[in-house]
């Protein structure tokens, strides 16, 4: 883990972690190669720290991990997903301040 609270799922673990998990979960699908992306991973780290206790806060690196991405039809990076009882609640593409992040984090607590 990067930061306090931050999940880093794959494939292979996207199931139990995020489609299973007791409480929301919200998932930063990323690329190392992506700008943007690199802007935002210090936001989710931050909320990691904030809300993780309440919070999935998780990152799957699209690149590693095609099928998650595809199943969720991922075509722009970084696109954040939302997730409660296991289904996408809300969704953000593209960097945005973190107070528009929380705000979907808050609708879902």
């Amino acid at each position: 883990m990067a930061a306090e609270g931050l999940l880093h799922v794959t494939d292979q673990d996207f199931e139990k972690e995020i489609i299973q998990a007791q409480k929301p979960a919200l998932v930063d699908f990323w690329a190392p190669w992506c700008g943007p992306c690199r802007v935002l991973g210090p936001v989710i780290e931050e909320l990691a720290g904030e809300y993780g206790d309440r919070v999935v806060i998780s990152k799957l690196n699209v690149d590693d991990n095609p099928k998650t991405s595809s199943k969720f039809g991922i075509r722009s990076i970084p696109t954040l997903l939302l997730f409660k009882d296991g289904k996408v609640v809300d969704s953000i593409i593209g960097v945005v301040p973190k107070g528009r992040i929380e705000e979907i984090i808050k609708k879902v607590l």
